[in-house]
């Protein structure tokens, strides 16, 4: 088949350029099964137009310093840079996300089992004040986080955001051991949240067969990635909206029940935090929360993997970005403050809590069923459901993302970089899925064993790949200074700056320690045996040595080292958006904006 190039309206919109344009193909004469068939089909060769008006990316690269980590001549294994940074910034992924798609991601994407059912176990083992403090401290370091990956998303949307800006601006092997590492936790991730969801229909009938429920979920999920980036968009629109108005709904609700609005229910106030107390197991019960709560943020990142899919990331990434920070201070702050006043930390059903039990054990379902209102419990059940399916789709979307990226860096088998012509990795979507049907362990009694101890592989992975983001952005700053460039060229700034950068660095280490302390002598050290205090650090830390063995292997089969700041390519992906035009009409539109807007497009 022939394709046609012409222009795509999408691709010269406000603050687009000409060297990141999706190829649009005709297929007026093929009948709707050809279309369909072909579709599968590799993704056909770069727009031939792109010799017009793209920069000559490589002839850029090859007048800069050899990015190559060639040691020595007689070294006969190689890894190259600049290939790397080219095929990233090509991927041939559909550029179909819309700004409303990533606002709805940044709101509500990563909102799961993490906040609605782990919370419970998070506030049994810390206390209301614990649990308030942990997930303030972990989403402004959070916060500092995504504004740098903002500011490198919005001037790098290349494919495999992650591992690519590890690769580039710190050290291939570390790119590659956070690309795999990350994929590898979104791999676990699918059949975790698939079993989550079968259990939680156990809640209305626990005699249903699980196993009917695994395949209709996992055909839902691989059915929706299919659809391609779009249709992933348009899902994950439609998930954030439920669970932004329910998490909402609860706010509201737990107001009225904290007053004392139900009927033969007094006013409650602050209680529960005298007694049964504000805080449980002291200071190590604090730390045990914080790695709950990093748990619970888990995904927020992925609005910075779709960079490479969205239509226009420089208007779209920064609104995205921005309201992240309203996201983790009204659905986590107020939702589980009003959570620490609703359910005593000593209450029963918290015990049961974790990653795979039934949604009757959140503390959202509690507090509702505490104050002895029948319907709501089922009600926000279904909400349940559906962000375990929503979190379930974003790991088939995160690891086939990532996996595609890999095999274009080179770090993968390259037949996980098969883009078709939907612009869908397809490859790497069969591989992500089919580790759905592990799932189907649902009704084995050593289930919950076996997933959490395929959890611990990546049990680190949001922690480290947050750190290597803040750490990127630190040493892309100095690169960008180093080669003459000024922070007025930046599309997108982070607000944060580089010190921002620094304390979310420091922050994630905080955690990686507070980590290994929980993980060797948990909160119930005393009561374990030597086996059970073995078992409980290598579930909460193997995902360490397996990132150095991946670091290790890599750097000595391909004699890598470190990027120095005079070898960083600042150049191959970066779009320009042509932006001193850019912000002369921005700045000529915000002289008519009222003092609301302003503030408002401040903060959002």
């Amino acid at each position: 088949m022939n394709a046609i190039y012409p222009i795509k309206e999408d691709s010269i919109a406000h603050g687009s350029n000409y060297t990141m344009r999706e190829p649009m193909y005709e297929e007026a004469e093929l009948n709707k099964l050809e279309r369909w068939i072909n579709g599968f089909r590799r993704v056909a060769p770069k727009d031939p137009l792109d010799e017009i008006f793209a920069i000559d990316e490589e002839a850029v690269a090859l007048s800069r310093p050899s990015l190559g980590q060639r040691t020595s001549s007689s070294h006969s294994h190689y890894y190259d840079l600049r290939e790397a940074a080219l095929q990233t910034a090509h991927s041939g992924l559909a550029r179909k996300l819309k700004g409303r798609h990533l606002q709805m991601i940044a709101i509500g994407g990563s909102i799961g089992t993490g906040l609605f059912v782990a919370s419970g176990r998070a506030l049994e083992v810390g206390g209301p004040a614990s649990l308030l403090v942990a997930y303030l401290f972990i989403g402004a370091m959070l916060y500092f986080t995504v504004q740098a990956l903002g500011e490198l998303a919005v001037a790098f949307p290349v494919a495999g955001s992650f591992s690519a800006y590890s690769t580039r601006f710190l050290d291939p092997s570390w790119g590659f051991a956070m690309g795999w590492n990350y994929a590898l936790q979104w791999l676990v991730v699918l059949p975790l949240e698939i079993i989550a969801a079968s259990i939680t229909i156990s809640y209305w009938n626990p005699d249903l067969d699980r196993a009917i429920f695994v395949t209709i979920f996992l055909v839902i999920i691989i059915g929706i990635n299919l659809f391609g980036v779009k249709g992933y968009g348009e899902a994950e629109f439609i998930f954030a909206i439920i669970k932004v108005v329910a998490v909402i709904g609860f706010i509201l609700l737990g107001i009225v029940l904290n007053i004392g609005g139900t009927p033969g229910g007094g006013y409650i106030g602050g209680k529960l935090w005298s007694q049964p107390g504000a805080f449980h197991n002291g200071f190590k019960g604090l730390c045990s929360v914080f790695v709950t709560a990093a748990f619970a943020f888990a995904g927020t990142e992925l609005v910075g993997l779709a960079a490479a899919e969205t239509m226009n990331p420089r208007k779209s990434l920064p609104t995205a970005i921005k309201q992240v920070f309203w996201r983790i201070t009204l659905f986590y702050i107020v939702a589980l403050t009003l959570i620490g006043l609703l359910v005593p930390y000593d209450d029963p059903r918290l015990l049961n809590s974790d990653k795979t039990t039934t949604a009757a054990a959140s503390p959202f379902v509690i507090a509702i069923e505490n104050a002895g209102i029948e319907i709501l419990p089922s009600v926000m059940n279904v909400v349940i459901l559906i962000a375990v399916l929503s979190v379930g789709n974003s790991s088939v979307f995160g690891s086939s993302r990532t996996l595609a990226a890999l095999a274009d860096q080179n770090q993968a088998p390259k037949i996980l970089s098969y883009i078709d012509r939907r612009g869908r990795p397809l490859v790497a979507i069969i591989v992500a899925s089919s580790m759905g049907l592990i799932a189907y362990l649902v009704d084995i009694e050593a289930q919950s064993a076996v997933l959490d101890w395929l959890l611990a592989i990546s049990g680190l992975s949001s922690i480290c790949t947050w750190a290597s983001i803040c750490l990127s952005h630190i040493r892309f700053r100095k690169a960008w200074a180093a080669n003459g460039h000024s922070l007025h060229e930046l599309a997108f700034r982070s607000q944060c700056g580089v010190l921002g950068s620094w304390l979310g660095f420091t922050f994630n280490i905080l955690v990686l320690v507070a980590q290994f302390w929980i993980g060797a002598w948990p909160v119930d050290y005393s009561e374990k045996t030597s086996l059970e205090l073995a078992e409980n650090f290598f579930l909460a830390y193997m995902a360490a040595p397996i990132v150095i063995l991946f670091y290790v292997c890599h750097r000595f089969y391909f004699k890598t080292s470190a990027v120095r700041i005079a070898d960083m390519d600042i150049d191959t992906g970066r779009r320009d958006f042509n932006l001193p035009i850019l912000l002369a009409q921005e700045a000529e539109e915000r002289r008519v904006w009222p003092r609301w807007k302003r503030i408002y497009k401040l903060l959002c």
